[in-house]
């Protein structure tokens, strides 16, 4: 009789996580669809790293003008802009620059665009918990790589149910630091200039510039 109990509760369990799988995947694809309708993004965030165990606490702000797969990102003093085939990461503090070729094969190149999209491919996905953030239902969706070799513990992506937009993304590695980017304002279909995502380099006649392909 006991085995019977427990063979009920653990098809009950494994459904209910089916479920939550479900819903996880289907709001997730809501967001994917959201993102791809616009014309353009522009964001400011927040990014904190926090590792209590070492005490260690860090946090700083930054921008990124998206369209596409393009992209300018200005984050702890450095400018870093892809045009759709190379990435220009411009130090002002040193004056260098290092151009590089952007190899869409490489699961290290997670561009600025993909933060809204990432999460297609290599992820199991869960139902997680829902906060009240200053009135905004943000529902949770829990993120763990399927390769247990993966520098990523989890992920915790927060979504706001009404507008479908992502509004923080926290990610947990395994030695316990916590990297959290906050989205604090997010505009769509913004009137950019023609040539921001074109890197023109006799304004930077000064730096030193590294090809590294």
């Amino acid at each position: 009789m006991k085995k019977i109990v427990f063979l009920i509760f653990a098809c009950f369990s494994l459904g209910m996580n089916a479920q939550n799988a479900q819903k996880a995947e289907q709001l997730l694809n809501e967001v994917s669809k959201k993102v791809s309708s616009y014309d353009n993004m522009v964001i400011d965030f927040k990014y904190a790293l926090e590792n209590t165990s070492e005490n260690i606490h860090q946090e700083t702000r930054g921008d990124a003008s998206i369209k596409g797969d393009k992209y300018v990102l200005n984050f702890m003093g450095t400018t870093q802009l892809f045009d759709g085939k190379k990435v220009y990461t411009i130090i002002p503090e040193d004056e260098e620059i290092n151009i590089s070729n952007y190899v869409a094969e490489d699961e290290n190149n997670i561009t600025p665009s993909k933060m809204f999209t990432f999460y297609q491919d290599g992820y199991n996905f869960d139902w997680d918990i829902t906060q009240n953030v200053n009135g905004r239902t943000i529902q949770y969706v829990k993120l763990t790589p399927k390769d247990s070799e993966a520098e990523v513990k989890n992920i915790l992506l927060g979504i706001d149910k009404e507008t479908k937009n992502i509004y923080n993304l926290i990610q947990t590695q395994p030695n316990g630091t916590k990297i959290t980017i906050t989205v604090k304002s997010f505009k769509t279909n913004q009137s950019l200039a023609q040539n921001l995502f074109t890197f023109d380099e006799s304004r930077y006649s000064n730096y030193y510039i590294n090809r590294l392909d």
